[in-house]
């Protein structure tokens, strides 16, 4: 098992940045797919960004060319790079593992294993 912690979240204005980072502890051999999930109240699980062990990526569609996904294996740490934000970003943030290779689709919240406990992130019109 994989424990994830977050940090980044905070409040920002609509077109503004934020960067997301996620520490990984435990058995990190087994980091095969790493990404994250978003969830808005009242609203479903979201996969947002996915990048497996040779370094491909995959977004969701709402994403596509606004955020970047990154990781570093020999420090065991994974980034989300979130610009031009839109109020619609706004929710909690999680950083994920899937010991599955290659990455499961992002609409497969079911198939990560492991979840951080999330950061807030807040986008204001």
């Amino acid at each position: 098992q994989i424990q994830l912690d977050e940090l980044g979240g905070g409040s920002v204005q609509a077109g503004g940045s934020l960067r997301l980072s996620c520490s990984a502890y435990g058995r990190t051999d087994e980091s095969s797919c790493m990404g994250w999930f978003r969830q808005a109240p009242g609203q479903q699980r979201e996969g947002v960004a996915s990048i497996d062990l040779q370094g491909r990526r995959n977004y969701a569609t709402s994403v596509k060319g606004r955020f970047t996904i990154s990781k570093d294996d020999n420090r065991n740490k994974l980034w989300l790079q979130m610009d031009t934000l839109k109020p619609e970003d706004t929710g909690m943030y999680y950083c994920v593992h899937s010991p599955f290779y290659p990455c499961p689709d992002l609409g497969k919240p079911e198939d990560f294993r492991d979840w951080g406990k999330g950061t807030q992130v807040t986008v204001s019109s």
